[in-house]
């Protein structure tokens, strides 16, 4: 079963249960939501996401299985942004583009508490293109839905190269169709050939799919 989505209540909740002080993280959602820094200034998200790790806890575990501190500390701030439509595609794209990686992860997770459609898809394509298993996992979230049948069953391959459980997938039972069951026989049998295993996850797909 892939994990769900939690609300940004639940994030919330889950933060106060974990770190004693959100004072920094309340003025930073002010600033987002007025557009103003402390002193007037336009706010620069950026710099907001790049300080959550340093004020909300830097890889402090949450009860919400996968999710640290920082990552909802993000995911929250990118929630107030008060933009619609092209402009906060654009500001997404850029808060991805000119993040690390933890930074990254973290628009991945708040894409789909945005109103953002599959404008942001492009953002899914780019995670899944790197080797880094914290970005193949969250892009195969449930932003993932918009990914093409074709696009999705590749990233699902990925998964399998990566070593990214698939148990991190969006609605695999759901979406899981032949041509995927057959895209990972094939590399069942490449690997078998080559004196390779197949992660027990995906032997479990393929057996479900052959009884």
């Amino acid at each position: 079963m892939s994990p769900d989505q939690p609300t940004t209540e639940q994030l919330r909740a889950a933060l106060e249960a974990a770190v004693p002080d959100l004072r920094w993280l309340d003025g930073a959602l002010l600033q987002v939501a007025t557009g103003q820094d402390a002193n007037g200034e336009p706010v620069e998200v950026w710099r907001l996401l790049s300080a959550a790790g340093r004020h909300c806890g830097r890889g402090t575990a949450l009860s919400l299985p996968g999710w640290t501190a920082e990552d909802a500390a993000r995911v929250l701030i990118l929630a107030r942004l008060p933009l619609r439509g092209e402009a906060l595609t654009r500001q997404v794209e850029g808060l991805y583009q000119w993040g690390d990686a933890a930074e990254k992860r973290a628009v991945l997770l708040a894409l789909p508490m945005l109103p953002l459609d599959g404008s942001a898809v492009a953002l899914l394509h780019d995670a899944v293109r790197t080797n880094d298993t914290r970005l193949i996992a969250a892009a195969l979230g449930p932003y993932s839905v918009h990914l093409s049948p074709d696009a999705w069953r590749q990233a699902v391959l990925k998964c399998v190269f990566a070593g990214v459980p698939l148990a991190q997938v969006f609605r695999l039972e759901e979406r899981a169709d032949a041509e995927l069951v057959d895209m990972l026989a094939g590399l069942a049998r490449e690997r078998t050939a080559a004196g390779r295993s197949m992660p027990a996850d995906a032997v479990s797909l393929l057996t479900r799919w052959e009884r």
